[in-house]
């Protein structure tokens, strides 16, 4: 249920898969962001760490935007292409602040408590793979259609690519943008 209305989460997943762009370094990726968020959010949900959920939103919606500039720069040689592991741990440990949040909305039993951390993070674990493999189906479908449709050459399929990743960062980058406005504001006011 998280995972469907977390809008946010699912578009800055969406980054990471452009960002990382190959089978490995995709897994490799998203699981350096699973961990990190698990640890976060195990930290958090067993009080062990308590940072106030305002600013962690507000920094989470930035953490989307990041995404989308580096996408829509276009520069295979930033650390955040060369390294989307660390950049998808770091950022993954904010984000499972935010789940931890979402679970607190929720409640956890209180004489279960990994118990539910547990089936909580299973949840999240199961919609993410999920929505990945709906969007790397998709993304692949759709180049193998405008490859096929237009016969191109290898420097008009490269354009075809940059497009799509440039039309990723705009889908990504619209939404995190206002997030990251209305969220600062919510935390200045």
């Amino acid at each position: 249920e998280h995972i469907l209305g977390g809008l946010d989460h699912l578009l800055f997943v969406l980054g990471l898969l452009v960002i990382a762009r190959t089978l490995k370094r995709i897994l490799w990726t998203v699981t350096g962001f699973t961990v990190a968020h698990s640890i976060t959010l195990s930290l958090s949900s067993l009080e062990l760490v308590s940072i106030p959920i305002v600013p962690v939103e507000a920094a989470i919606a930035l953490s989307i935007v990041f995404l989308a500039y580096e996408i829509s720069r276009e520069q295979d040689d930033s650390l955040t292409y060369q390294y989307p592991l660390i950049v998808s741990f770091g950022f993954g440990l904010l984000h499972g602040l935010g789940f931890a949040s979402a679970l607190g909305e929720i409640g956890l039993i209180q004489n279960e408590i990994l118990v539910s951390l547990l089936f909580f993070n299973l949840g999240v674990e199961a919609g993410q793979i999920a929505f990945i493999l709906l969007v790397t189906t998709a993304i692949w479908s759709l180049q193998k259609y405008f490859r096929h449709r237009s016969k191109v050459s290898k420097v008009s399929a490269v354009l075809t690519d940059q497009r799509m990743d440039l039309m990723a960062a705009y889908v990504i980058g619209i939404p995190a943008a206002y997030w990251l406005i209305d969220r600062v504001t919510v935390f200045l006011l």
